[in-house]
C-alpha cells in the first residue's frame, strides 16, 4: 500500500522545503510546485490525495489551481494557505471548494490534526460501498434494495427511520454509493451527541475568532461534503432553535458560518436517520413541521431484525467471517444449531447487537465450529435447548450427522466443564466417559485445560 501523497503548492522555496520535511516525518509522500501551471500539471500527473496550495503564486491564486480540480470533478481536499489572510478570503476559498483555509503562520499540530481528518476521508480502510455490503434476501430488505437505485439518482432528500442498530448509515452509504455523488465524500455528524453550539460549528463552519478557541476558520460539514452526501443522524435530537437554522439551510441551498457575513453555496445530497416517530414529534409541537416535510421528501424505514429473522444466517456468517479475517485467523463455521439460537433471539439491539456478539462469541471460541453452547447464555435461553439431538424430528432439508453429534458433543462437553468448574475428571464422569476419552475430545475441539 502506497504512502498517501500530498501536492505542496508554494513560491516561497523556504515553505516548500520546510512541509516536506515536516509531512515526509509523518510518512507522506510528499510532491511540490511553484507556481498555478506546475501545480495544475502535477495535480494531473501525480493524482494526489490532497493539495496544500498557497493563495499568491506568480502567475495567478491557488483558487485557479482549485478550480481546475473542481472543473474535472477531482474530489482531491484543498487546504488554501495565505500569509495575507482575510474573512472574504477565507469565504471565497470556502465557496470555491477548499477544504480548509489556514494563515502563515500555523499551528504545525492544527496542521496535522487537519490532515488526519480530511484524509481519513479517502484512506484504504473507508473503500468504496458496495450495495452487496448491505445483507439481506428477506421480502422487506429486497423492497428496499430495489429502490436504492431509483433514489439514488435522484437529488431529494432521503429520510431513514427505524430502530437504533437496524443499520440506517449503512442503507445511507448505500444510496450514496449507488448516486451520481459517489465520488464525492460521505460524511456524517449525531446531531444529538453534540451541545447545540459545536454543533452548528460543525455543521455550518465559523471564522476565525468568532468565539473563545476559534483560532482558524472551519469550512463545516455541509462545505466539506461539497459534491457527496452528508447524512445528518439522530437528527430527532435538534432543538427548535436548530431546527430553524437546518430548514433555512436546505431550502436556500447556503450556508453562513458562525461570526461570518457572506454565505456559501454548497451542492451536498442531504439525508436524514432518527429512531424517532416524527410525525408524532409534530403532532407534539417538538419537531417542526415544515422542517419535517423538508426531510421526508422519499422515506425508507428499516425493519428491526426480529422482523427479519430470514435474513439472520447470512448475516451472522458474515459478521463471522469478516471478524475472523479481521483477527487474521481461519474462518470458524456457525452450526446449524448455533443458527436456530440466533434466529430464535428477539434482537432488541438489531443487527449492531448481533455484530457485537459474533465479535465475542469468535474471540473466545478456540475450535472452528461455533455451536449453540459457543454463545452467551442470555441467548440460549430464549430456545428450546439445542445441545442434545432434536426430538422434533429430522428437517425437510435432511441434517449432516457427523456435524451434528459433533455439535452434540461439543455442548455436552461444555456443560459439563460449566458445571464441574473446569475440573475435567470430574466432567468426565458426568458425561460417562473415561478421563482419557474426553481428553481426547477436549483437545481435538479445543476445551482442553492443562491445568487440571
Amino acid at each position: 500500500m502506497r504512502a498517501q501523497r500530498i501536492l505542496v503548492v508554494d513560491d516561497e522555496k523556504s515553505i516548500r522545503e520546510f512541509l516536506t520535511i515536516l509531512l515526509q516525518r509523518e510518512e507522506y509522500e510528499v510532491v511540490t510546485a511553484a507556481s498555478v501551471g506546475e501545480g495544475i500539471a502535477q495535480l494531473v500527473e501525480e493524482q494526489p490525495d490532497l493539495v496544500m496550495c498557497d493563495l499568491k503564486l506568480p502567475d495567478g491564486t491557488g483558487l485557479e489551481v482549485l478550480r481546475h480540480a473542481r472543473d474535472h470533478k477531482l474530489a482531491t481536499p484543498f487546504i488554501i494557505i495565505t500569509a495575507h489572510t482575510t474573512p472574504q478570503h477565507a469565504l471565497e476559498a470556502l465557496r470555491a471548494g477548499a477544504a480548509e483555509y489556514l494563515s502563515k503562520p500555523f499551528n504545525v499540530d492544527d496542521l496535522k490534526t487537519i490532515l488526519s481528518k480530511l484524509l481519513a476521508q479517502k484512506s484504504p480502510d473507508d473503500q468504496p460501498f458496495e450495495v452487496t455490503e448491505f445483507i439481506g434476501s428477506s421480502a422487506p430488505i429486497q423492497r428496499i434494495l430495489d429502490m436504492i437505485p431509483r433514489i439514488a439518482l435522484t437529488p431529494s432528500t432521503v429520510l431513514i427511520t427505524g430502530e437504533s442498530g437496524t443499520g440506517k448509515e449503512l442503507l445511507a452509504r448505500a444510496i450514496h454509493a449507488a448516486s451520481n455523488n459517489a465520488d464525492g465524500p460521505f460524511l456524517s455528524v449525531n446531531c444529538g451527541a453534540l451541545p447545540e453550539g459545536l454543533l452548528e460549528s460543525e455543521l455550518f463552519g465559523h471564522v476565525r475568532g468568532a468565539f473563545t478557541g476559534a483560532v482558524r476558520d472551519h469550512a463545516g460539514l455541509f462545505v466539506d461534503a461539497h459534491g457527496g452526501s452528508l447524512l445528518l443522524d439522530e437528527i430527532g435530537e435538534l432543538t427548535p432553535p436548530m431546527q430553524a437554522k437546518l430548514l433555512r439551510v436546505l431550502q436556500e441551498h447556503r450556508v453562513r458560518p458562525v461570526g461570518g457575513t457572506r454565505e456559501v453555496e454548497f451542492n451536498v445530497r442531504v439525508m436524514a436517520a432518527t429512531n424517532r416517530d416524527l410525525r408524532a414529534d409534530v403532532e407534539e409541537g417538538t419537531f417542526r413541521e415544515d422542517l419535517f416535510y423538508r426531510l421526508n421528501v422519499l422515506h425508507l424505514h428499516l425493519p428491526p431484525l426480529s422482523q427479519r429473522a430470514d435474513d439472520l444466517p447470512d448475516l451472522a456468517r458474515h459478521f463471522v467471517e469478516r471478524t475472523c479475517t479481521r483477527f487474521g485467523i481461519d474462518n470458524k463455521r456457525l452450526t446449524p444449531d448455533a443458527v436456530r439460537v440466533l434466529q430464535a433471539y428477539t434482537w432488541p439491539g438489531n443487527v449492531r447487537e448481533l455484530e457485537n456478539i459474533i465479535e465475542r462469541t469468535v474471540a473466545f471460541e478456540t475450535s472452528e465450529l461455533i455451536s449453540s453452547g459457543s454463545l452467551p447464555d442470555h441467548l440460549r435461553g430464549t430456545h428450546k435447548n439445542t445441545s442434545s439431538f432434536d426430538h422434533m424430528g429430522l428437517p425437510e432439508e435432511g441434517i449432516d450427522l457427523e456435524e451434528h453429534l459433533s455439535t452434540v458433543r461439543a455442548d455436552l462437553m461444555r456443560q459439563a466443564l460449566e458445571k464441574s468448574g473446569g475440573q475435567q475428571k470430574r466432567a468426565a464422569e458426568l458425561l460417562r466417559l473415561s478421563y482419557r476419552a474426553f481428553r481426547y475430545h477436549a483437545e481435538k475441539l479445543g476445551l482442553a485445560n492443562d491445568d487440571d
